[in-house]
């Protein structure tokens, strides 16, 4: 039975609840390493690596294990493509916007300013061409990609003084990742690209002004509220950032065709899964950040208009430059608008309709 066969008759719930097809358990043990960008601290999104190998050991009959690597651990946390493409490690775990240096097709693959939400990147990579376009891309690097999570989308930062205007992003010094630093620049500010177990030293420090990182969950856990008291929203820059799972070419080719159907699933459900942690967490640790003190506020309307003014800008001008970007781009961006003009009539309505309500 082929890959599709097995998806299709069984389903991902059949074969996580099934295991792996006898012929998987006669397969000698495969012993793999992921390299993660993440600390251990953050269950959710260095959580989501643990429950791939999890559901890889548990359908292989303990065949297959992965081991985790926290951020720093085997490599640094932005030198994991380079650890995956040269072997160094079979895969890894990852937000690809980070190495928007390489190539800013990478970002495309995560999230880029004004860019997918979270439930329209996933329909574009499974049911739109993003895993096919991506795939193509990847491929240059030795690199097969899974999708594996996404958080949704994103707070817009800590910051250490209140922004009242477009005029207080000039001079800001932050930590943001991605194509976003870029926008940023263009804005004003002075962006900064840290790991994110540094990001609280600097912000103590007074070494950066500002700093994003995912939401209210995560960013308590890291303590960000005790060093930055101004929380804003939304992060326009992360709508729906989507993180991968990057294994080496030769090492998933020469897996068996059970056991690429065992990362196949065991990547979905943790991609699935990870959402639906960030969707149940998240409420609650935002009512203990505003029980703390925390000033949660809206961007002003000037930040977000000339943000989007300045991304839509950077991606001509990368499109125009890089035609790979552009290729990738083009399909997405054209996804977005249809994606967007079909949640206006039914999600965005239904949302702000029940937002409003008192429930």
């Amino acid at each position: 039975m082929d890959r599709r066969s097995i998806i299709k008759n069984a389903g991902i719930a059949g074969v996580l609840a099934a295991g792996a097809a006898p012929a998987v358990h006669a397969q000698a043990a495969i012993r793999w390493r992921l390299a993660s960008s993440f600390p251990k601290s953050l269950d959710t999104i260095f959580g989501a690596a643990d429950e791939f190998a999890k559901k890889v050991k548990e359908m292989s009959g303990g065949k297959f294990e992965i081991s985790i690597h926290a951020g720093g651990e085997l490599m640094p946390a932005f030198g994991v493509v380079d650890g995956v493409q040269n072997g160094t490690v079979e895969m890894a775990h990852t937000a690809p916007y980070y190495f928007h240096g390489k190539d800013e097709t990478f970002a495309l693959g995560c999230a880029i300013p004004f860019g997918l939400n979270s439930r329209q990147m996933t329909a574009w990579m499974y049911e739109g061409n993003g895993m096919k376009l991506m795939r193509e891309f990847y491929a240059k690097f030795s690199i097969v990609n899974f999708p594996g999570g996404n958080t949704g989308a994103q707070m817009g930062g800590w910051y250490r003084k209140e922004i009242k205007s477009a005029k207080d992003i000039k001079g800001l010094k932050m930590r943001i990742g991605g194509f976003a630093g870029r926008v940023l620049e263009r804005m004003g500010g002075v962006p900064q690209n840290i790991p994110g177990g540094e990001i609280y030293q600097a912000l103590e420090k007074g070494t950066i002004d500002a700093a994003e990182w995912i939401g209210p969950y995560d960013d308590q856990k890291l303590g960000f509220n005790k060093v930055a008291p101004f929380y804003y929203y939304p992060g326009w820059w992360e709508g729906g950032p989507q993180l991968d799972f990057l294994i080496n070419d030769k090492a998933f080719a020469a897996l068996s065709a059970e056991n690429k159907v065992i990362v196949e699933c065991a990547a979905a459900f943790a991609h699935t899964t990870m959402q639906a942690k960030y969707d149940a967490k998240n409420p609650t640790a935002l009512k203990q950040l505003v029980g703390a003190k925390t000033k949660v506020l809206p961007f002003p309307k000037d930040v977000l208009d000339l943000a989007f003014k300045e991304s839509m800008a950077l991606y001509d001008e990368v499109s125009a430059k890089n035609p790979g970007f552009k290729k990738v781009y083009d399909d997405y961006s054209a996804f977005r608008r249809d994606s967007n003009l079909w949640f206006r009539f039914t999600e965005a309505r239904f949302d702000s309709f029940m937002q409003a309500q008192k429930l």
